[in-house]
């Protein structure tokens, strides 16, 4: 197989590589480092390929690569020009004929620090007592007996997760079999400041991360599991977030992929005040697609990438992608290596005096740039559903989605034409064990909220109504239990 990156996009390539020049004596030192860094690799385990990518990316680094990706060298594009899911019924029936040969793989990564876990973030109960994987195993059961085959699911898990995840499934009842289940790697973190692998001892966990999704293709292939698919007959995997509920194996997208031989397409939707930070997608001076991400954008155009009018459109991080056009990549040009996202950390996540630190990620999105033909398509909001913080817990906890047998997940409005923007006060409801307490008695009902702000601590119950722009200030300084059969509209000011 060819050295990793020994063929990129020379879209990718000129991205990637924007830098502010680096010393000769810096690009030497980093030389030296180097060895400190594949002998690390290599002790613990990692396959050769994976310390050829990391390689490539610390020299980058070393060379003080940022990987923006400038506003002068893009421009947006524009919703006429993409297709849209509502316009793709006719090939639904298409879709069917192939369903036996999709398959839907999972980022199960994650460990919901954000909302304060320390444990994988599916395992979390979302909705009606379900996790995230109860509900995605329902449906991919729900997939198998309508079209039979092996269960269509596959899990990326992470070195965090892959434990945890592996126990709850031996214990599930009625699963027909477990899913196909790999891991993804795992690069060195960076010191800042001298570049050496930095040391952790009191966690050496610590002194690695995660290399972000973009490591799906290269962790697919090397684990053997993309072998595994293609032998199985499986053509059309959607890869998707394990947290987005709405993101699942629909029949016309897929009916669309194969009659149109779309090797390589992003879910693509409006972004709305709330989405602000996600990444977008553009158009490179070269005329093909690609994805910036907010760690990708300088300082002088964060204005502009924060501009939800002029990049409409955003990454809802659902990927469709052609397994064997994939296989076929890799076999000719080697892992993709994907443009550099370069986030800087403390070395210890739970503590920001700690060592600063650089760690190597990349997003799988970008490889949109890698595929000739590749595609957008924009969707339908609720195909994107993420719970990234306890905002998004509590929207998909109530009733503003419902959830049905097969474990599809459903705006309960049909009339709802906006996405639902919930602010709630970080100190009384910024972890998830919070949530379930101020919540233990019900959430309210939000299908007729179009906003809702929440300040102050405060109980509420499922008796609640909260209709239109809402916003609630407990002013107190003591905990307010809310009585039943309340209807609360506009802004409410508790003193």
């Amino acid at each position: 197989m060819p050295r990793s990156g020994s063929h990129n996009n020379p879209a990718t390539n000129s991205l990637q590589n924007q830098s502010v020049s680096g010393s000769p004596e810096r690009y030497s030192s980093a030389q030296q480092l180097l060895p400190l860094y594949e002998e690390k690799m290599r002790n613990e385990g990692l396959p050769a390929p994976v310390i050829d990518l990391f390689a490539t990316y610390f020299s980058d680094i070393a060379n003080k690569a940022t990987g923006y990706i400038h506003e002068s060298t893009i421009s947006p594009v524009s919703k006429q020009h993409i297709d849209h899911i509502n316009d793709l019924a006719r090939y639904t029936q298409t879709g069917k004929e192939h369903a036996k040969e999709a398959v839907a793989i999972k980022l199960n990564g994650g460990l919901g620090t954000t909302m304060g876990m320390q444990f994988a973030k599916s395992l979390l109960p979302v909705k009606d007592n379900l996790s995230f994987l109860d509900i995605t195993i329902q449906q991919a059961i729900s997939m198998q007996e309508e079209y039979g085959g092996s269960l269509p699911l596959v899990l990326m898990n992470s070195y965090n997760t892959h434990k945890d995840t592996l126990n709850e499934l031996r214990h599930m009842s009625g699963l027909p079999q477990l899913p196909l289940c790999f891991v993804q790697h795992k690069f060195p973190k960076i010191e800042q400041h001298t570049l050496e692998p930095v040391s952790y001892p009191d966690n050496p966990d610590y002194e690695w991360n995660p290399p972000g999704h973009g490591d799906i293709f290269a962790a697919l292939y090397l684990s053997g599991v993309l072998e595994t698919l293609l032998r199985q007959g499986r053509k059309y995997a959607l890869i998707s977030n394990i947290d987005n509920l709405g993101a699942t194996l629909d029949m016309r997208i897929l009916g669309y992929m194969a009659e149109k031989q779309v090797p390589f397409l992003m879910e693509v939707t409006e972004r709305t005040e709330s989405d602000c930070k996600g990444g977008h997608i553009a158009r490179h001076e070269d005329g093909s697609l690609i994805l910036r991400e907010i760690g990708q954008c300088p300082e002088c155009d964060i204005d502009t990438f924060n501009d939800i009018q002029k990049h409409c459109l955003f990454n809802t991080n659902n990927i469709w992608i052609n397994l064997a056009a994939l296989k076929e990549h890799i076999q000719q040009k080697g892992l993709p290596k994907l443009p550099l996202i370069r986030n800087p950390k403390p070395v210890n996540p739970h503590d920001n005096s700690s060592t600063p630190v650089y760690q190597i990620e990349s997003a799988m999105g970008a490889a949109v740039s890698h595929f000739a033909d590749a595609q957008a398509l924009i969707t339908n909001r609720d195909r994107f559903i993420p719970v990234k913080q306890t905002n998004d817990l509590l929207k998909v906890m109530s009733d503003y989605y419902l959830l049905d047998t097969t474990g599809m997940l459903k705006m309960n409005n049909a009339n709802i034409t906006q996405n639902l923007q919930v602010q709630l006060d970080p100190q009384y409801y910024g972890s998830f064990d919070s949530i379930y307490e101020k919540f233990k008695e019900g959430v309210p009902s939000l299908t007729a909220c179009s906003k809702l702000g929440i300040s102050g601590d405060i109980i509420f119950n499922s008796s609640i109504s909260l209709v239109g722009d809402v916003s609630i200030n407990n002013q107190t300084g003591n905990i307010l239990l809310l009585p039943d059969n309340l209807t609360f509209k506009g802004a409410v000011e508790i003193k």
